[in-house]
């Protein structure tokens, strides 16, 4: 099985590549969507971070799984839930606390379906 991470969570380029062959990763992007505000000076460092991890997560691909069973999980555990007990939550105030986007004491998100 092969893993491609980097199409699973970053966007390529056009045709940016850098001299080691690695696709260029849009830090601003993925910053946006993950809500985080980055300096610009930081932009260089944290692409080159990104870029390494995103190499080494990629040495799963080298790995030989012909002969190597499918699995979800490998604990054997099956079914392990708690009891539901009821317990304070956030007030609405506070949920929306964290979020720029809110309208009427609910979250504000972009239309997902089309008419």
């Amino acid at each position: 099985m092969k893993i491609d991470i980097k199409h699973v969570a970053l966007r390529q380029a056009q045709d940016k590549q850098n001299g080691q062959g690695q696709m260029k990763i849009n830090i601003k992007h993925i910053a946006k969507l993950a809500n985080l505000k980055l300096k610009d000076e930081d932009l260089p460092r944290l692409e080159t971070q990104l870029n390494e991890i995103v190499s080494y997560v990629e040495k799963l691909n080298e790995v030989n799984t012909k002969n190597i069973e499918i699995t979800s999980q490998v604990t054997g555990l099956e079914n392990v839930t708690r009891e539901d007990t009821p317990a304070p939550s956030l007030t609405q105030e506070e949920v929306l606390s964290g979020t720029r986007s809110k309208h009427n004491g609910l979250f504000k998100v972009g239309a997902i379906l089309e008419e």
